[in-house]
Formats: C-alpha cells, structure tokens, sequence
C-alpha cells in the first residue's frame, strides 16, 4: 500500500503535546531517584505519544481517526452526516446508525474539513 498525504490534518491543541513534554523532563529527577520510580515516566511519555499521534486525517474518499494505538478508516460514502455536540467537538453519523467522533475536529474547523474534499459552501473557505 502507498503511503498518500492527507488533504488535510486535524490535531488537538499543541498546549497538550508541549504540557506533557514538560511533565516528561520534570519526572526525570524524580525517576532518577531509585529505579522504582521509573514508571513515573510512562505517564508523561503516554500522554506524549497521544497528543502527538491523535487526530483526524482528511482524504478525498475517506476520513482516518487516530488514537494513541489504531484507529478509523471510514469511506466518505458511509457518513451521512457531521454532528457537533453541546462542547463543540464533531462526530461522524455513519450510514449503520454509529458514531465515531472526529478527534481534533470542532465546530470552528469543521468549515476547513469540509472544503478539503468539496463540501463546503462558498464562504468557508474565507473563514480560515
């Protein structure tokens, strides 16, 4: 399989990735105390991970959700809908009655993922 870019990335907030960076440094004196105290370290570093790989990828024939391990891949064909909640975070209505919820993905980007496939009214693309 080809690896192909996305048309478009949508990640959580940066504050999250940076923040978990900094418990990661900070635990380290605290992990470099006794070895018992390594597993303080996976913490931060989980916390890392996700922030850095949680996500939605926007393809012209699909959406892709990533979590911190897997994810979604749902052909555009199968959404029959886009849905924000009462906090503003998106979810996908699929053509079986699921849900899946569009991790980074808000109600003010949602103009953005629409018209990286074409699906957006004609003053979105203005918006950004």
């Amino acid at each position: 399989m080809s690896r192909r870019r996305p048309l478009l990335r949508v990640r959580k907030s940066g504050t999250a990735l940076v923040a978990s960076g900094i418990a990661f440094v900070g635990a380290l004196p605290l992990a470099g105390v006794s070895p018992a105290w390594l597993p303080v370290l996976l913490i931060p570093l989980v916390a890392l991970v996700w922030s850095w790989r949680a996500g939605t990828d926007v393809f012209d024939d699909e959406v892709r959700v990533r979590a911190l391990i897997g994810g979604n891949r749902v052909p555009w064909s199968r959404i029959t809908g886009l849905a924000p909640d009462e906090r503003g975070r998106v979810s996908a209505l699929l053509d079986n009655g699921n849900v899946i919820r569009l991790t980074g993905v808000t109600r003010d980007n949602l103009p953005l993922v629409l018209a990286a496939v074409g699906n957006a009214p004609a003053d979105a693309a203005m918006e950004q």
